[in-house]
């Protein structure tokens, strides 16, 4: 196995664990807070810190892993980057039906475009691994002055 192989599973890796981070997240925001001077939660910084251990560097992988092999083409490798965006993009819907539970406590700006924003970027990426599933293998060029 290519080491782009390797690269891609991390990436699917990494959108699975953003999108059970984020249900975690919104499923704690469904119970009403309690109020101690040592822990308060504001849901706008942890979604941000999620996003930077989660999404942005499992897209970068994906990226990665499409550029290497774009050349000759990888089932298994566009395989796992159209299941990582079906996973981004259908945790993400599951995501967005949570938000009508979330305490008015928990409410902030960021939480009613978050979902829709990150389902949008999903799309793109089932679209470049679907293209690495139908890039064929060049013929070599047949060396007809050695035959």
């Amino acid at each position: 196995m290519g080491f782009e192989k390797y690269i891609a599973a991390v990436s699917l890796g990494l959108y699975i664990m953003f999108v059970g981070e984020i249900f975690t997240l919104y499923n704690f925001m469904q119970d009403t807070p309690e109020q101690t001077s040592s822990f308060i939660l504001d849901p706008d910084p942890k979604i941000f810190q999620f996003i930077s251990i989660g999404v942005a560097p499992a897209t970068v992988m994906a990226g990665i892993s499409f550029f290497i092999s774009k050349q000759y083409g990888s089932k298994p490798t566009g395989l796992m980057i159209i299941a990582g965006g079906a996973i981004l993009l259908g945790g993400m819907a599951f995501a967005h039906s949570m938000i009508s539970g979330i305490n008015p406590a928990y409410e902030s700006k960021v939480i009613p475009i978050f979902t829709p924003l990150f389902m949008v970027i999903s799309i793109p990426i089932i679209i470049v691994g679907t293209r690495l599933l139908k890039i064929k293998k060049r013929k070599s060029k047949k060396d007809y002055f050695y035959e």
